[in-house]
């Protein structure tokens, strides 16, 4: 009997230990490279960290460390090498020469996922044209190592087609890219023209934190909701109504760290969603270890999208997965968020710096009613103000 199952890849990761850095939030790093690799379909078998003060310009990390990193894989048979930075084109082709397996960074990695999600023809071409942008300035490394390319993780899309591994060819594709989603931006500010009328809340945060989940709560949709990393790519419009008062609700795709500049700018009409909108719902996973970072990682996005001055209600999601460590009475070490209460942390310094703030499981439906009378108040502000002659509805 013929085996027709495809073997899974497996992958190291290898990142750096910068200055002022430790080695938890390394660790934390690559934990979320790792979930990265899994929603890619790979396996992560093994990781590598080096203290460095910057990147080595040929290899991003020393000699010595490559030369342990090339030992396991060939020990173990690795088909991948993922890197938690991006590479420049001479540093992949160094590694590759050294590691002999197929090398990617970050934002190769991400863009081999947002290629795997997007649905639509919008998102298609959105990740088609940050793809070959990021590929362009790698062609070098495309030719010489294009007969060994056998598809999989990181190699899907523009990178197995042969014929468009040309300079000229990528520009051409890149020019025509650009204009295709110009035609389409237009048809997207249409639509939301035709949607002027109504209020717009969008749900912004990063990515897998339960922004789809609590859409499907809101609006009793089913709207696609998984636990991967950049589960929907598609901006979800719904119409919802609390207490007579409809207003659209958007879901938006997550932020992550480290997300490639190229694709920031192909996703600029999806993200025109989140500029345009009258409230913005920042959903925050209350659960994860670093959600502090991930809230700073979403602000600093929002203020690089001009957003930041808007109506934002903070939503702390997953009180049902939060966990902490029972202090004793006598402990005198200062209280963290790893050993605060939920009822801690809601009076600590994070809730009352986010105000206004909410805190609530969709999964489990919890607290969702204090959401929707919060919500509703807020809304019903602005459509006082556009409506002030149309207020039957409260």
């Amino acid at each position: 009997m013929i085996e027709t199952a495809k073997k899974q890849e497996t992958a190291v990761l290898i990142g750096i230990i910068y200055q002022n850095q430790d080695i938890e939030k390394v660790n934390e790093y690559l934990d979320e490279l790792a979930f990265l690799v899994d929603t890619a379909g790979g396996i992560t078998v093994n990781r590598f960290v080096q203290r460095m003060e910057r990147p080595d310009s040929r290899t991003f990390v020393g000699s010595g460390k490559l030369a342990e990193i090339k030992e396991y894989i060939e020990a173990e048979n690795v088909s991948i090498a993922v890197f938690d930075d991006e590479l420049s084109p001479s540093q992949i082709r160094n590694i590759e020469r050294e590691l002999n397996c197929k090398i990617l960074d970050r934002t190769n990695l991400i863009l081999d996922i947002f290629a795997r999600r997007a649905r639509t023809s919008h998102a298609k071409t959105q990740v088609e044209l940050a793809q070959y942008q990021y590929l362009l300035p790698r062609l070098t490394r495309m030719w010489t190592h294009l007969t060994r390319q056998r598809g999989g993780m990181g190699m899907r899309g523009p990178g197995e087609k042969e014929i468009e591994t040309d300079r000229r060819i990528i520009r051409e594709k890149i020019t025509l890219l650009k204009e295709k989603l110009k035609d389409i931006d237009k048809q997207m500010v249409t639509q939301r023209k035709n949607r002027e009328e109504m209020v717009r809340v969008a749900l912004v945060g990063y990515t897998n934190v339960g922004k789809s989940t609590l859409m499907n709560v809101l609006s009793k949709s089913e709207v696609f909701a998984e636990n991967k990393l950049f589960a929907t790519l598609d901006t979800t419009v719904r119409k919802v109504v609390i207490k007579n008062l409809p207003f659209l609700l958007t879901d938006t795709v997550g932020f992550i760290r480290k997300l490639p500049h190229d694709l920031v700018e192909s996703f600029k009409s999806t993200l025109d969603e989140v500029r345009e909108a009258d409230i913005l719902i920042n959903v925050v996973d209350i659960s994860h270890p670093g959600f502090e970072e991930q809230l700073n990682v979403v602000k600093q996005t929002l203020s690089e999208l001009n957003a930041s001055n808007k109506p934002n209600i903070t939503l702390f999601n997953k009180i049902d997965a939060y966990q902490f460590t029972i202090k004793e009475d006598d402990d005198l070490t200062p209280s963290t968020k790893e050993n605060m209460t939920l009822e801690d942390l809601k009076k600590s310094w994070m809730a009352k710096s986010n105000l206004p703030s909410i805190f609530i499981s969709a999964k489990q439906k919890e607290n969702i009613e204090q959401l929707k009378d919060f919500l509703y108040e807020e809304v019903k502000k602005i459509h006082i103000k556009r409506y002030p002659y149309n207020n039957f509805l409260y």
